[in-house]
């Protein structure tokens, strides 16, 4: 795959977890620790092309994050995690 793929979470465990599983299927993988790190690793232009990331993070949350990447237009295919099972956030993600 040309390009990288950024894991925004704030758990170290989901981060390494998700790191792995990608790395092993052949993908670069660069971490954030929330939607703050996110957004400036997204804003750097360093080849991300996809994002995986977690709804409920400090500072930002991911759907911030996603709002704010579409304010700057930055084209990045986004995969959302999260425990959340309220239909309300399950639909605005």
């Amino acid at each position: 795959m040309s390009g990288k793929v950024l894991v925004v979470d704030d758990s170290a465990t989901v981060r390494q977890q998700v790191r792995l599983a990608l790395t092993q299927a052949g993908y670069d993988v660069l971490e954030a620790v929330d939607g703050v790190e996110g957004l400036q690793k997204i804003q750097q232009g360093d080849g991300i092309k996809v994002v995986v990331c977690d709804v409920n993070m400090p500072r930002m949350t991911g759907i911030e994050m996603l709002e704010k990447c579409q304010q700057g237009n930055h084209q990045v295919a986004v995969l959302m995690l999260t425990t959340e099972g309220q239909p309300a956030m399950i639909q605005k993600a």
